[in-house]
């Protein structure tokens, strides 16, 4: 009898100890079993089922978390379908670093003004920066890290008098 009670006792402690495990779901179908430890505002740290170790999981790579102790389920992110360059418009300039975590790097891109520019400053950027989604909704991607924004009026480096706007980033996927 007293096997049997501490049997139950083992089965019974296991059982509740697992239905609080959070569930943080990605855009890409992966699940992660682990307890979130909190969300911030680009990320979301996390510790995996059985470690005690601090992970972190960018915002954007996560459509749901399900609480496991209440059961309530966090809308993090809607997912962001980019098929075609006509899909520019929904390609997002992640802002810091840390929300690219979590997302698939793939490759460089770039979006300029032409070498004679004669749109104000404010009118090339938003050119280059239409240029550089393009250009990643191209490829399929719906995020760009910047990593070059830069301006030339009228220097060295454009001897036609005009000014030129470039931007470069890197694609990322889900």
């Amino acid at each position: 009898m007293r096997k049997i009670i501490i049997l139950m006792t083992l089965v019974l402690t296991t059982f509740f100890a697992k239905a609080q495990v959070d569930v943080i779901t990605k855009h890409n179908g992966e699940t992660i079993k682990g307890k979130v430890v909190k969300v911030e505002e680009y990320d979301v740290v996390f510790k995996y089922d059985g470690e005690d170790s601090d992970n972190t999981l960018g915002k954007y790579a996560i459509e749901k978390i399900v609480y496991g102790k209440s059961g309530r389920v966090e809308n993090i992110t809607e997912k962001i379908v980019v098929s075609t360059e006509e899909d520019w418009e929904k390609v997002v300039i992640l802002e810091d670093k840390a929300a690219s975590t979590g997302l698939k790097k793939v490759e460089e891109v770039r979006g300029k003004t032409g070498l004679i520019n004669y749109h104000t400053g404010n009118t090339g950027d938003k050119k280059a920066e239409k240029k550089l989604k393009m250009e990643a909704a191209k490829i399929g991607c719906p995020f760009i890290f910047l990593t070059d924004d830069k301006s030339t009026v009228g220097s060295s480096s454009n001897r036609m008098g005009g000014s030129q706007n470039i931007k470069k980033g890197i694609a990322y996927k889900y």
